[in-house]
């Protein structure tokens, strides 16, 4: 076989596996077009589709989990004040804050030896951790008015005043 030969039939093999390739790429696309956003929501989602929790999700961008992990932050304890808690991740993040710091510039003192992006997932943590906390807060808020007026309307009426003699 000739070196022409060879190169074209190189050259014909390789433009076939290529376009098998971008034709299965291709069709993997039209599949995930066609799937429904909610199951792809529901498999990304800390909550059902629609709910608070997955609303907090989507905005932030990053899971309780994935915040708590970034952070090395255990939920509160049963009993623990919430003060406790925030203080003990107040003091968390200022560390982890301060050590990913990205470096001064030459002639500038401070900086730490971090990046900004790590600085930023941090950020995200806290803010993410803190938006849960504040919807807990909501929801407990509620359920507490929600509890006191069906207390009320599950109340007796008075009783009728004694008949006139």
């Amino acid at each position: 076989m000739s070196l022409p030969q060879l190169l074209a039939r190189v050259l014909i093999q390789g433009s076939q596996i290529l376009g098998k390739a971008f034709l299965e790429a291709g069709r993997q696309a039209g599949r995930n077009l066609r799937a429904s956003p909610e199951a792809a929501a529901s498999a990304q989602s800390a909550g059902p589709a629609g709910s608070k929790i997955d609303e907090l999700t989507r905005a932030h961008k990053m899971t309780v989990e994935e915040a708590r992990m970034i952070l090395n932050f255990k939920p509160a304890a049963e009993g623990e004040a919430i003060e406790v808690a925030r203080e003990r991740m107040a003091k968390t993040y200022d560390h982890l804050f301060a050590v990913n710091a990205p470096p001064a510039p030459k002639g500038q003192k401070g900086g730490g030896s971090g990046s900004f992006y790590m600085q930023s997932k941090v950020v995200r943590a806290k803010q993410r951790i803190e938006a849960e906390w504040e919807q807990l807060a909501k929801n407990v808020g509620e359920a507490g008015q929600g509890g006191g007026a069906a207390a009320e309307s599950t109340s007796a009426p008075p009783p009728p005043p004694p008949p006139a003699a």
